[in-house]
C-alpha cells in the first residue's frame, strides 16, 4: 500500500520545510506593520532632513551647491565623531556631559606635546587619545563601583577636565599647530581622487548586498523566514545610484574630504560592532533591561566601563580633528555648545534617551541635520540666536517622536 509520497527519506537527514523567501509585497507589509507598531527607525530624521534641505534651497539656491555640501561634510566630521560616542552612552540609558571638555583637553594635549615639547605627531595623538580613554575608564569605574549617576559623574568631569585643559595650555592660552603638519593637511586639504571615490562607492554597495544576501541564506538554512533577495538587490541598485551621484556631484567641487571619510568609516565600524559582535548585543541588552541582562550572564560592569572608554576616546579624537581643522588649540576648544550639539545630534539622529534603541548611523544623520540648519541660516545671514532656537525646537520634536514611538511599542507589546 505504500507509495512514493509516504516513503521516509532515504538518508538520515530529517526533512525540513523551509519557508519560502518573502517577496517585495511581503517586505513592504512587514515594514508597514513595524511603523504602525511604533518602530519608525530613521524615517522621521530622513523626512526632516529632506524638508530642511528643500526649505533652505528655496530660500537660497546656493545651499545645495557642491561647494556648500563639501563644506557641510567637513564641518560635520569632528562633531559627528564626538556624537558617535554619545550614541553609545545613550544606548545604555546613560549620559556623558563632559565630551566637549574631553575634546578640548585632547586638542590641548596634542598642541602642547607636538609644538612645545617636540614629541612626534603620532605620539602626541596617542597621548591625547589615551587621556580620553583614562577618563572614560574613571567614569565607568565610579558608576559601577559606587553607583554614582552618570549625570553627576560627567558633570563633575566637565568642570575638572576643563580646568585640566586650562592648566595644560598654561599662560599661552592659544597654540597654533603648524600648517605643514600632516594632521592639519589631512583635516583641511586632503580629498579623495575622483576615481577612488567611485571605486569606494562600488565596493560599499557590493559589501552591503553581499552581507544581506549572506544573512538571508543563513536564515534559510536555519529554517527562518529570509529577507526578499529581490528587495536586497533593489536597495543595492538604489544605493549605488545614490552613492555614484553623490560622489560625482561633490567631485564637481573639491570632492570627498579624507576627514569626512574617516568619520564614515568610524560609523560603519561601530555599526558592525553593535550589530555583529557580542559586545554590541550586550550594549543593547543592558540598555533595554539591565537586570535581565545581568541575569542572562552579561558582565554589566564591563559593558558600562568599555562604553564610557570608547565614548571618551571618540570625544578625544573629535577634539583632535577639530583642532587640526582650525590649526590651533585654545581655551575655547571644546567649549561653547560642543557638548549640547553632540548630545543633540545623537538624539535627533534617532538614539533614544530611554536606552536600548538607536544605531551608529544616528550620529551621522543627527550631525548632518544640525550642520544643515547652521549652514542654511548662515547663508541667510541670520543671527546665531536663531540657530539655537531652531536646533532646540528640532531636538524637542525628536524627543517627542521618540516618546510617542516608545508608548506605541508598549501598547503593541514591543519593548
Amino acid at each position: 500500500m505504500s507509495t512514493s509520497e509516504n516513503r521516509p527519506p532515504t538518508n538520515n537527514t530529517p526533512a525540513v520545510d523551509l519557508p519560502p523567501a518573502t517577496g517585495i509585497a511581503e517586505s513592504w507589509a512587514a515594514f508597514r506593520s513595524r511603523v504602525r507598531g511604533g518602530d519608525l527607525g530613521a524615517i522621521p530624521v530622513v523626512v526632516g532632513l529632506a524638508l530642511i534641505w528643500t526649505i533652505f534651497q528655496i530660500l537660497n539656491p546656493t545651499f545645495l551647491s557642491s561647494a556648500n555640501l563639501v563644506n557641510l561634510a567637513m564641518q560635520s566630521a569632528a562633531l559627528g565623531t564626538i556624537a558617535l560616542g554619545v550614541v553609545l552612552v545613550l544606548l545604555l540609558a546613560q549620559i556623558d556631559l563632559s565630551v566637549g571638555s574631553l575634546s578640548g583637553l585632547a586638542a590641548a594635549i596634542l598642541a602642547v606635546t607636538f609644538t612645545q615639547l617636540g614629541w612626534p605627531l603620532i605620539a602626541a595623538i596617542a597621548a591625547a587619545l589615551a587621556a580620553g580613554a583614562i577618563f572614560g575608564w574613571f567614569y565607568g569605574f565610579l558608576l559601577t563601583r559606587f553607583g554614582v549617576p552618570s549625570f553627576v559623574i560627567t558633570l563633575a568631569g566637565l568642570l575638572g577636565v576643563l580646568g585640566l585643559q586650562l592648566w595644560v595650555l598654561g599662560k599661552l592660552g592659544s597654540i597654533n599647530i603648524p600648517f605643514d603638519s600632516w594632521i592639519v593637511q589631512f583635516a583641511q586639504l586632503m580629498f579623495l581622487p575622483a576615481w577612488l571615490s567611485y571605486v569606494l562607492a562600488g565596493v560599499a554597495t557590493l559589501a552591503y548586498v553581499g552581507a544581506h544576501l549572506s544573512l538571508a541564506n543563513r536564515r534559510s538554512r536555519a529554517g527562518l523566514l529570509p529577507e526578499s533577495r529581490t528587495a536586497i538587490l533593489l536597495r543595492g541598485a538604489l544605493m549605488i545610484v545614490a552613492l555614484l551621484f553623490g560622489a560625482w556631484y561633490l567631485n564637481t567641487d573639491r570632492g570627498i574630504g579624507l576627514m569626512f571619510l574617516l568619520f564614515i568609516v568610524l560609523v560603519i565600524a561601530m555599526d558592525f560592532a553593535l550589530k555583529r559582535t557580542r559586545w554590541g548585543r550586550s550594549i543593547y541588552a543592558v540598555g533595554g533591561n539591565v537586570e535581565a541582562a545581568r541575569r542572562a550572564g552579561i558582565r554589566v560592569d564591563r559593558v558600562y566601563i568599555s562604553v564610557f572608554m570608547v565614548s571618551a576616546t571618540l570625544a578625544a579624537l573629535g577634539g583632535i580633528l577639530a583642532a587640526s581643522r582650525l590649526a590651533a588649540a585654545n581655551q575655547s576648544s571644546g567649549g561653547g555648545d560642543t557638548n549640547l550639539t553632540a548630545i543633540a545630534a545623537a538624539v535627533i539622529g534617532g538614539a533614544s534617551l530611554f536606552g536600548g534603541r538607536g544605531s551608529a548611523w544616528s550620529a551621522l544623520l543627527g550631525i548632518v541635520v544640525i550642520q544643515s540648519i547652521s549652514s542654511g541660516l548662515t547663508l541667510l545671514s541670520l543671527d546665531s540666536s536663531v540657530r539655537y532656537m531652531v536646533t532646540g525646537a528640532v531636538l524637542l520634536l525628536a524627543v517627542i517622536i521618540d516618546s510617542m514611538s516608545r508608548r506605541s511599542r508598549a501598547l503593541h507589546g514591543r519593548f
